[in-house]
């Protein structure tokens, strides 16, 4: 018996809503940092949005290094990385497409953005959208995720499943053994 089939139905429809939720956060957020330009901090618009604003308020473990390797020219290439991973991760989790590796690739995401801003003040921080403890919304959603890839989400529904049924459908059958 499959782990889908252990599961009831509102369990099942349960962690769907969840994947397809969080994928859509990374989906909209791809796009959203895509198709906006970054502002400075006087509010001029600067162009492409570029994760260099997140960089330099950060003080977590990550934040140095990424700083240096934004400030080495790869700049461009991390701000492409973020946005095209986060559309990827997206796409990945709604569709129910390669669901394994979008899961690994949106706690890859999280844990480099939880990393280099771990919350530790515990006070309101401005530009902030609220006030935490070590436990934000990064983290949240890196634990979530890692439970949608325990379960293995695409099995249960989306392309993944439709490709695995497919497979099934079109394998030969086994022969039968002949005794003598």
């Amino acid at each position: 018996m499959t782990d889908e089939r252990r599961l009831s139905s509102m369990q099942q429809v349960a962690l769907i809503l969840l994947r397809t939720l969080i994928g859509w956060h990374f989906l909209y957020e791809g796009y959203y940092k895509l198709m906006t330009p970054g502002w400075s901090p006087e509010g001029q618009p600067l162009g492409a949005w570029s994760a260099a604003g997140y960089l330099r308020a950060a003080s977590g473990p990550l934040a140095s290094p990424l700083r240096r390797l934004m400030d080495s020219g790869f700049g461009p290439w991390m701000d492409r990385g973020v946005k095209f991973g986060l559309l990827l991760v997206g796409l990945s989790l709604i569709l129910g497409l390669a669901t394994r590796l979008g899961c690994w690739g949106a706690m890859i995401l999280l844990s480099l953005f939880y990393l280099s801003a771990i919350p530790l003040h515990g006070t309101p921080q401005p530009g902030n959208e609220g006030t935490y403890l070590l436990v934000n919304k990064n983290l949240i959603e890196l634990v979530a995720v890692a439970a949608l890839l325990s379960f293995d989400t695409g099995r249960i529904a989306g392309l993944d499943m439709l490709a695995a049924r497919r497979k099934k459908k079109f394998q030969p059958a086994p022969k039968a053994e002949v005794t003598v």
